[in-house]
């Protein structure tokens, strides 16, 4: 700066200052130091220069006060005048406040309460809303548990489906039906659960129960039998009372007497037997609906086989009384009643090729078990109503659709055995007649007691009807005894026929069979053993041949007999004859052979 000319350094001066005034302070720093950095002593002529423009700026500030002194005194009178003014407005301003305050609180308190209640309403109207968007759900979700617990089950399980496909995606957002979606997979399976109890129950209880049903399916069959055979008998009174006047019957009595002899009987009505299968239907439906079905179906029949064969395994002593037998067949017939019951009321669950099938398993082991328990019988009245059984037997399971032609081949079987134990039966009876015979002529002392014998024997003899009483007749008393035994055998032989449902020549030809067995095996075996006891003398043996030839004589009247009982004419007779003639004969020449030998030896 001392270089510089005095004019050249006061100018520079200014422009610093005016730099200094007019730069923000944070800023002044360069500018300052280009003060100091100059030469020593020029800060103190920078310090003069800036002092003279402070007092500059001093007078100026000085000129402008006084200037506007005057109005700033006026303005603070004036002001001093409206403080006074100012106190009573505050005072007004702040009463009126505290009134308005006063009277605002009421409204404020009225217009919470309305805002509070317009909030409620809202509220409310969503509230309403989504209840009615959620009351059909939980209503139907209601009615999901109380069908549970009244156990309609298959209802219980649509219900469950309405509810997954329509109501809950609705309501999916709130957490109770989050809930509801997680227990209705639980629900089922407690259904399938309950549903599988409830079948296994019923399996056990209709198990204990088919003895029952079958006892009654098989009185039923006895009383349509009946009915039927009292319809037949009324039927051939009116056809004989019909030809024999000359009454007109109505239409209907004349279609039945021209040949219409069935009676048109429906199957048995066993519904006041047949137990609530109500489990089976539910738990076959729910089953289905599940898409489970398949299952459920061979869950039960593998059941049912079970069952099947605890049924078909007999007790040990069933062939002693008539009731074991009986027993045997009411848990049969019951059985497979129940299942054909269950296959006409369900669509698939027993189908008829598995009745078919599990009816041959069970006729196969039916006849295996018949045939070696009736093997022990004796008792030919036992056997007799063993037939009867089995033929009842067969009659009731025919009319559910079972074939049953191999348990009458069995009768076949067990006719055999009838008959052989009727041998032994009749076989005691003539040992015993001949045992009892005194072997002379019949003494008869008039003519009621010649009618009584002939009753019993047919006997003619013209020379002997000349005579005059008392006479004798050339018989001894077991003559007419063994000729009514003869026929007490063709009635208990007959016995068994019936109801075989065979025609009356095949009857005839079985009875001639067995009548022909009892002829030349059991009483030519009776009369071999009477000549060889050692009590028959000459005369015994001379009125054993006598007897002899009139029993050979009665055989015609026995096929007679065994005609009239089978009600067969005599064209359709059968060349099976009675040869118990040509026995007889041969008896006859053997007695001849004995009664010479005695003769010989005697002379």
């Amino acid at each position: 700066l001392e270089k510089l000319p005095m004019a050249e350094s006061l100018a520079e001066h200014e422009r610093i200052l005016q730099e200094i005034e007019s730069t923000d302070t944070a800023c002044v720093g360069p500018t300052l130091r280009s003060v100091y950095d100059d030469q020593p002593n020029a800060h103190q002529r920078f310090m003069e220069k800036l002092d003279a423009c402070i007092r500059n700026h001093d007078r100026e500030i000085e000129k402008m006060c006084n200037f506007h002194h005057q109005g700033f005194v006026d303005a603070i009178t004036e002001l001093l005048k409206v403080r006074a003014d100012a106190g009573k407005l505050k005072v007004q301003v702040t009463d009126t406040n505290r009134r308005l305050q006063d009277a605002g609180k009421e409204v404020i308190a009225q217009t919470e309460e309305i805002i509070r209640c317009r909030i409620q309403q809202r509220n409310i109207t969503t509230v309403v809303e989504k209840l009615q968007l959620c009351l059909p759900v939980l209503e139907m979700y209601s009615k999901l548990k109380e069908q549970m617990n009244v156990k309609r089950y298959y209802s219980a399980l649509k219900t469950m489906e309405q509810l997954e496909n329509t109501y809950l995606p609705r309501v999916s957002q709130y957490r109770f039906c989050q809930i509801m979606i997680e227990n209705l997979p639980k629900l089922r399976e407690e259904i399938k659960e309950i549903s599988m109890s409830d079948l296994k129950d019923f399996l056990e209880s209709i198990r204990k129960h088919s003895d029952k049903i079958g006892e009654t399916a098989m009185k039923q069959v006895i009383i349509l039998q009946r009915k039927k055979e009292s319809y037949s008998l009324i039927t051939e009174i009116l056809k004989v009372y019909w030809f024999y006047s000359s009454i007109c019957f109505p239409p209907l009595f004349q279609s039945l007497l021209c040949g219409n002899e069935d009676i048109p009987i429906s199957l048995l009505e066993l519904k006041g037997t047949l137990k609530d299968f109500s489990p089976v239907y539910r738990c076959l439906h729910i089953y289905s609906v599940l898409g489970d079905g398949e299952t459920f179906e061979n869950y039960y029949r593998k059941q049912r086989r079970k069952q099947a064969r605890l049924v078909l395994q007999p007790q040990s002593s069933m062939h002693e009384t008539v009731e074991g037998y009986r027993r045997y067949f009411n848990q049969i017939v019951g059985f497979f009643v129940v299942e054909d019951h269950i296959l006409h009321v369900t669509q698939g669950l027993v189908t008829r090729a598995y009745t078919d099938e599990l009816w041959n398993m069970a006729l196969s082991k039916i006849i295996a078990v018949l045939r070696t328990h009736s093997s022990y019988c004796t008792d030919p009245d036992l056997v007799l109503e063993l037939k009867n059984l089995i033929v009842v037997f067969a009659d009731t399971l025919q009319g559910y659709g079972f074939p049953v032609n191999r348990l009458f081949d069995l009768l076949f079987e067990i006719r055999d055995q009838y008959n052989e134990t009727l041998l032994k039966k009749w076989a005691g009876l003539f040992r015993d007649i001949f045992e009892a015979d005194n072997y002379s002529p019949i003494p008869v002392a008039n003519e009621e007691e010649y009618k009584i014998v002939i009753s019993k024997f047919p006997f003619q003899d013209p020379e002997l009807d000349k005579q005059s009483f008392p006479k004798k007749l050339p018989m001894s008393q077991s003559v007419p005894q063994i000729y009514i035994q003869v026929k007490e055998f063709i009635y208990a032989s007959l016995k068994f026929s019936e109801s075989l449902h065979r025609s009356s020549t095949e009857i005839d030809d079985m009875l001639r069979k067995s009548t022909n067995l009892l002829l030349t095996r059991t009483l030519s075996s009776c009369l071999q053993n009477l000549i060889k006891k050692p009590h028959i003398g000459l005369t015994e043996l001379v009125q054993i041949i006598i007897n002899t030839t009139h029993l050979e004589q009665a055989c015609k009247y026995l096929e007679d007999f065994i005609t009239n009982v089978t009600n067969i004419s005599q064209e359709t007779v059968h060349t099976a004859r009675l040869y118990g003639l040509s026995t007889f004969k041969v008896c006859y020449i053997e007695q001849v052979n004995v009664v010479f030998l005695l003769w010989h030896f005697k002379h």
